[in-house]
């Protein structure tokens, strides 16, 4: 422990921010370099060997970079969790230099918590589905502006027709205003739908495409689509945002990174617990909530799920029914409890990620299985 050097790094776009401090030693600032990798390893180097250094820095808009080349060049690096960093309640001054400080001595303490570092074809993969995702959410607020604007002008459709199915689009293409500069205002706003729609699409047919690129995660996506409501956009999207299930020991500590716990403020003999705490990714429990809607539903095998289990192992497709059966029951006990969907949904996620979890060891199993199997033969 006398021997670590800790340093802690504030990352800028052009500059980074160095503080160190060597064993128990006072944390001192070094100075500010640019940002680059020889002039970072050069400093480094300076401070003492690579086996005696551990470094840090917040994830950030700088990706992970950095971490890859440090570890590269022996020297250990964690990438930490910005929302998880302690904050010290009255303390209004915040500088780079203070900030790097602060992360050496929280390095030190042991009180940072690291994220999960993809390698460079998970976090391609990831970055393929969070561009569909925004594409998505373009879309949603192209469509958002015309119905705005269609209810300015009193325009409503007819009933039982519902919101952006073909009916609706083929009333919408009959829609006429009474000035010129309304109408063409009208149709750029069709026609800024109609080009995110085509890259969302794009961007669909190119997760289809790179989804058996990742080595276990192929397999576990095509385990994933073994679940009831869960197609190969929402596989991706979990194993991409998540990663190794295996580097979670239980399924809680999965439920944790989601974010779907229930908050508590208990104190003595007194426990409270409020809505869920939402820390973790968000872009995993969004995918995962909306999976759990499809539980509502009375347990069944459809000719879609049969489709996507074809191939699948006897476990992971008992693991599919046993979390229909689990889940479907728990929605039950809790709409007679009076809880509203909402709360059902999320609750029902909370479990959900325990068969997703589940999933992911048995994959690993399987996938040891077939190794050993290879090598013996």
């Amino acid at each position: 422990m006398y021997n670590k050097i800790f340093v802690g790094l504030d990352v800028h776009k052009d500059t980074i921010t160095i503080a160190k401090a060597k064993g128990y030693s006072e944390i001192e600032v070094y100075g500010t370099i640019i940002n680059d990798f020889k002039s970072l390893l050069k400093c480094l180097t300076k401070f003492g060997e690579p086996k005696n250094l551990l470094v840090c820095y917040e994830a950030g808009p700088c990706g992970f970079e950095i971490y890859r080349y440090l570890e590269k060049n022996k020297i250990k690096c964690l990438v930490a969790a910005p929302s998880l960093i302690p904050k010290t309640p009255g303390n209004k001054v915040k500088n780079d230099r203070r900030d790097a400080k602060k992360l050496a001595r929280l390095l030190r303490t042991g009180d940072l918590s690291p994220v999960w570092v993809p390698d460079k074809k998970s976090e391609a993969l990831r970055d393929l589905v969070r561009a569909r995702e925004a594409a998505v959410q373009d879309r949603q607020r192209a469509r958002q502006r015309v119905r705005t604007f269609l209810m300015r002008y009193n325009y409503y459709p007819p009933e039982k027709v519902n919101p952006w199915t073909v009916k609706y689009e083929q009333w919408l293409n009959t829609l006429k205003f009474n000035e010129e500069t309304q109408n063409i205002v009208f149709q750029e706003y069709l026609q800024a739908i109609h080009e995110t729609t085509l890259r969302v699409n794009r961007l669909e047919e190119h997760i289809k495409n790179q989804e058996n690129e990742c080595n276990y995660q192929s397999d576990f996506i095509n385990a994933l689509k073994s679940l009831r409501g869960v197609n190969t956009i929402t596989a991706t999207t979990i194993a991409s945002e998540l990663g190794d299930p295996r580097r979670f020991s239980h399924p809680r500590y999965l439920m944790s990174y989601l974010g779907a716990v229930p908050s508590e403020k208990s104190s003595g003999n007194t426990r409270r617990q409020g809505s869920i705490t939402k820390t973790g990714n968000a872009h995993l429990r969004r995918v995962v909530v909306e999976s759990a809607w499809h539980y509502f539903r009375e347990p069944k095998i459809s000719y879609r799920l049969r489709k996507r289990q074809k191939g699948q192992s006897t476990e992971i497709k008992d693991i599919s029914w046993r979390a229909q059966l689990r889940l479907n029951k728990r929605c039950r006990n809790l709409m007679a409890r009076g809880k509203l969907k909402p709360i059902v949904a999320i609750a029902m996620a909370r479990e959900l990620a325990s068969f997703i979890w589940e999933i992911g060891q048995q994959v690993a199993n399987e996938r040891r299985q077939t190794e050993k199997s290879q090598q013996s033969a």
